[in-house]
């Protein structure tokens, strides 16, 4: 953290992650993403749910949220339709942005509103007692799954793309060069951006999983990535088991508060500025 100082409320360390845990990483990789764009403190906000990656908002020295559980992104909406000019970025976990978060996920993905999600996906509930979550894997044990999840987890940058967002990109801890370069990307995106980032839950997820400490977790990323570029001349076979990272996809499309900004001034020059009539019936 070393030149990044001045983005942390130095008073509130030593963090209370767990040993091995990659949420230092990760958040690493969005300070630096941070300054490397030089964005002014005072004009961004981050927001957070509940969890441990939501933990992240109070280390950060910005204009920070932290909110209910699943609902970082109605707060985020909320924000940028007051201040679109801010750069809002949210913080969450797979367990709030896509169990009770995820219909505002979805939705939020599909109006491209201009927010930079970094999704922190540990595959567990990590600080309520390692419940699984909709992005454990299959047959992966947790507590209340002793015996192995039987539901299959989504892909949450493939729903994200068919719901609507104009960025999606994901790295792994073990890929924080990479992770940042994709989070510069999501904040300058004008719309909606998910950047999902793979990260080592040894206490909650890995003994349950025979991954043993945080190392092994990260050395488990590096063996079983795929930069996306490679991975385009890999067959179904080839990639079996396989994280494929890196930008996953870009496409600009209109984005919902610029597009409301026009249909208020649209009304506004019909009206000349007045109120707007009421709608029969009413």
């Amino acid at each position: 953290m070393r030149g990044l100082e001045r983005y942390l409320r130095m008073e509130k360390f030593p963090h209370i992650w767990c040993p091995g845990c990659g949420n230092g990483i990760v958040l690493g990789s969005l300070l630096r993403a941070i300054k490397k764009l030089d964005l002014n403190q005072d004009r961004a906000v981050i927001v957070g749910g509940i969890g441990c990656s939501s933990r992240a908002v109070g280390y950060l020295d910005f204009n920070t949220l932290h909110t209910t559980h699943g609902r970082a992104l109605a707060y985020a909406t909320g924000i940028k339709m007051a201040r679109p000019e801010l750069n809002v970025i949210v913080i969450t976990g797979d367990g709030d942005a896509t169990a009770i978060g995820g219909n505002h996920f979805i939705h939020a993905a599909r109006r491209n509103i201009d927010l930079t999600v970094l999704l922190f996906n540990n595959n567990i509930y990590g600080m309520t007692g390692g419940q699984f979550s909709p992005m454990t894997p299959v047959h992966k044990k947790a507590t209340t799954a002793p015996y192995g999840v039987i539901e299959p987890n989504f892909d949450i940058a493939e729903l994200a793309r068919v719901a609507g967002a104009s960025y999606v990109g994901r790295s792994t801890t073990y890929h924080s060069g990479l992770l940042s370069e994709l989070i510069v990307e999501g904040i300058k995106n004008r719309g909606f951006s998910l950047i999902e980032a793979i990260t080592a839950c040894p206490t909650a997820y890995g003994r349950r999983n025979s991954m043993k400490g945080g190392l092994e977790m990260l050395l488990w990323q590096k063996e079983n990535a795929v930069l996306v570029q490679k991975a385009e001349k890999m067959d179904s076979n080839e990639l079996a088991g396989k994280i494929i990272i890196g930008r996953l996809h870009s496409q600009a499309s209109p984005e919902y508060t610029a597009v409301y900004q026009q249909l208020v001034d649209g009304i506004s020059q019909k009206t000349g500025g007045g109120m707007i009539a009421p709608l029969k019936g009413t």
